[in-house]
């Protein structure tokens, strides 16, 4: 082993650390990345990575034209509209209740991609039904938050963007390549988390409705606007049809200002105020996401430019096994371990994913990998951002929500790693 390689492997364990201590990401990633670079005598590596990363067109426009619209839907309340169009029918199902709210929040996760976004769009509402009805509280916020996988079935998703892109595919053909095992983890998940809530007795007779419980169940609008409800899924439905029914190709952006444009007009909003979201989003998109894709691959330009990674490529086209444990349970333990599981994702999928022919993996599968293991990694930490959100919801410990998730997300993780 070098000394070169020494150095970056004790880098990587200080990165770790950093990011369990939740220091912040994009620093830590950058600081890391130029530091193996500086130490192995190749600083320019790290600062042309650092060019290209946040030059890429394909990302700039996908990422920040969904964040912008994300942010109009919020502003213009079409997000409430739609998850009050999804529950309120839910009420009175009984147990049955739990996977019917974790189908309707993976409906409303398909149009609000951010796990954050998603739980406090549907977490004040959805939670206090589920308590209402006689479920737990920990039972009530892991079903929220476990039902954010249907979420990468999304074409804004950084991630599809980002692997499709290094796959050299279009973004909605790599979609619909993953589609199928998209469902029938979100399926398996739901009927996991079902079986545990049994396991754990979090069922019991409703009792007495508070009136704590009725304010927060009944914060959804009263009158329902099905054509504000609408407004998130016109971008998804119009890429879909455009990719399924035509010939015509369409890109992410275009499909996200034809659904600002619609929010803007069944909503009646204020148009400078709209405009002056959909941009602050876009700013919010590139500073928050392309900041991490950025600061990741100058993560990898240093354990380049350390040689790390032509030892990991060499070591995985000796063991083609090894690509596809290092793709599953890294991004996955990395999640767990960060409460986020993007930034092992776009690490593992700027360095390794690329070389994944060498290995005998198709790059899409190798990048689907890592994306949909970090996912599961980040729902098994107590750090996960949307996870502490719905338990200050519930008013419960995140480590009651973890030990009704981690068990079977680590099963999901162990089944993707079989599948792929």
């Amino acid at each position: 082993m070098s000394i070169n390689v020494a150095f970056a492997l004790i880098v990587v364990l200080i990165t770790i650390y950093a990011l369990i201590k939740r220091y912040e990401t994009r620093c830590v990633l950058l600081a890391s990345g130029f530091a193996m670079a500086i130490f192995s005598l190749k600083p320019m590596i790290a600062f042309q990575q650092f060019d290209a990363s946040m030059t890429r067109s394909s990302l700039i426009i996908a990422i920040c034209s969904a964040m912008g619209f994300a942010a109009t839907i919020s502003l213009t309340k079409c997000d409430v509209h739609l998850v009050a169009l999804l529950t309120k029918p839910l009420r009175r199902l009984g147990v049955l209740l739990l996977p019917a709210c974790m189908f309707v929040t993976g409906l409303c996760a398909v149009a609000i991609p951010s796990t954050a976004g998603l739980c406090a769009a549907v977490g004040p509402s959805m939670i206090p039904i589920l308590i209402r009805s006689g479920f737990k509280p920990a039972i009530a916020a892991a079903a929220v938050v476990c039902s954010t996988t249907p979420a990468l079935l999304n074409p804004g998703v950084a991630h599809n963007v980002f692997v499709s892109k290094i796959a050299n595919m279009e973004v909605m053909e790599f979609i619909g390549r993953v589609t199928s095992p998209i469902l029938l983890f979100s399926l398996a998940i739901i009927v996991g988390l079902t079986i545990v809530c049994f396991i754990y007795r979090d069922y019991k007779k409703p009792q007495h409705q508070t009136s704590e419980s009725n304010e927060l169940a009944d914060n959804l609008p009263k009158k329902i606007n099905p054509l504000y409800a609408l407004a998130p899924l016109v971008p998804v439905v119009i890429l879909l049809y455009v990719s399924l029914y035509t010939t015509m190709k369409m890109s992410v952006a275009t499909a996200m200002l034809i659904g600002t444009f619609y929010a803007l007009c069944v909503t009646r909003s204020n148009p400078a105020e709209v405009t002056k979201k959909f941009f602050d989003g876009m700013g919010k998109g590139y500073g928050n996401i392309l900041g991490i894709i950025i600061a990741a691959g100058v993560f990898a330009a240093g354990l380049k430019a350390a040689g790390v990674i032509d030892l990991l490529v060499q070591t995985l086209t000796n063991a083609n096994h090894l690509a596809r444990i290092g793709g599953a349970f890294g991004p996955y333990l990395m999640g767990v371990l960060t409460g986020s599981g993007d930034a092992a994702a776009f690490a593992f999928n700027e360095a390794v994913t690329p070389n994944a022919p060498s290995f005998g993996l198709q790059i899409a599968d190798l990048g689907w990998l890592a994306v949909i293991s970090g996912s599961f990694g980040r729902l098994s930490s107590p750090l996960c951002g949307g996870l502490i959100l719905v338990a200050g919801i519930a008013s419960v410990n995140p480590m009651e929500i973890v030990k009704r998730s981690a068990p079977v997300m680590l099963l999901m993780v162990l089944a993707a790693y079989w599948l792929l």
